[in-house]
């Protein structure tokens, strides 16, 4: 693997806050940023579209003003920027099957929005298994004034029942690199009992929150032991993920997600817990790929 971020430039809002926020992870790792533009033109029947050399230009345009500003906040940054023709979801995934993290903007409440039409961002996240973080154009995206990210806790959410070691792994680095604390929530349904009073039955409920806490605790061990200076705060809780993970991204600097690798074309490659994050929480949010 090269050790090095990668961000994707349109020129967006979204996408200038994302290098941004790329810019301040690169520093964190020590570790050089690539500034890649690409992007497919299309146009509406009987609109020009601009030429190819007129295209050109103006992307390098985009490419040496974004350099130039993160150089001039981040003068110990190396950087390099790139422009590709071609379909943007498969030549992002290309250029990034070997780096560290590909960081993408994304715009909230509504769909996930890369470069072209909101397809590229979903697309990339199911064509890489490498790290995607999707940054917001919001307050907490912007350069701060110390060039570092915001003084803010992370957030992940696990689930016990299925292979989560791959979340972990980078939630504990991320929170190790920032020194701040990590917060792990895992989340539970109610099983289907017979009867609607043995469903509210607080004993019933004690008991269950119970053994998902110590189960929780129990995949957390190993983690505390490996990194034991990051503050870890576990909840283990009945509900919905989604709601908890979202709630939970107002105050989190960075949301940790997971998605399944997925051998088959068939299905979906984005579980519906990780979606509606992407969709509505106002944090970053990192999707790993995992088994």
């Amino acid at each position: 693997m090269n050790d090095r971020i990668v961000v994707g430039l349109d020129g967006s809002a979204e996408s200038l806050a994302a290098a941004h926020w790329a810019a301040r992870e690169a520093v964190l790792r020590g570790v050089p940023l690539d500034l890649v533009h690409a992007e497919e033109w299309s146009s509406p029947r009987d609109l020009p579209v601009p030429t190819s050399e007129v295209r050109r230009r103006w992307a390098q345009a985009l490419l040496n003003e974004t350099a130039d500003e993160l150089r001039a906040r981040h003068p110990e940054l190396d950087i390099d920027i790139r422009s590709i023709d071609g379909g943007p979801a498969a030549e992002l995934a290309g250029v990034t099957s070997d780096a560290n993290m590909i960081v993408l903007g994304s715009r909230g409440l509504g769909t996930v929005t890369g470069f072209v039409l909101g397809s590229v961002g979903m697309a990339v996240i199911q064509a890489t298994a490498r790290p995607v973080v999707m940054v917001r154009a919001n307050e907490d995206a912007v350069p701060h004034p110390d060039g570092r990210h915001a003084a803010r806790d992370l957030l992940v959410g696990v689930d016990i029942s299925r292979p989560c070691d791959a979340l972990l792994a980078f939630a504990f680095e991320e929170a190790a690199r920032r020194a701040c604390a990590l917060h792990v929530r895992h989340n539970w349904a109610l099983p289907p009992l017979v009867g609607y009073g043995a469903a509210y039955d607080p004993r019933v409920h004690a008991q269950l929150e119970m053994s998902a806490t110590g189960s929780l605790s129990d995949v957390l061990g190993p983690w505390r032991d490996k990194y034991p200076n990051v503050g870890v705060i576990a909840r283990a809780s009945a509900g919905h993920a989604a709601t908890e993970l979202v709630e939970g991204a107002a105050e989190a600097g960075l949301v940790v997600v997971g998605r399944r690798i997925r051998r088959s074309s068939i299905g979906a490659h984005i579980g519906p817990v990780t979606h509606a994050v992407l969709h509505h929480a106002k944090a970053p949010v990192a999707v790993i790929a995992h088994e």
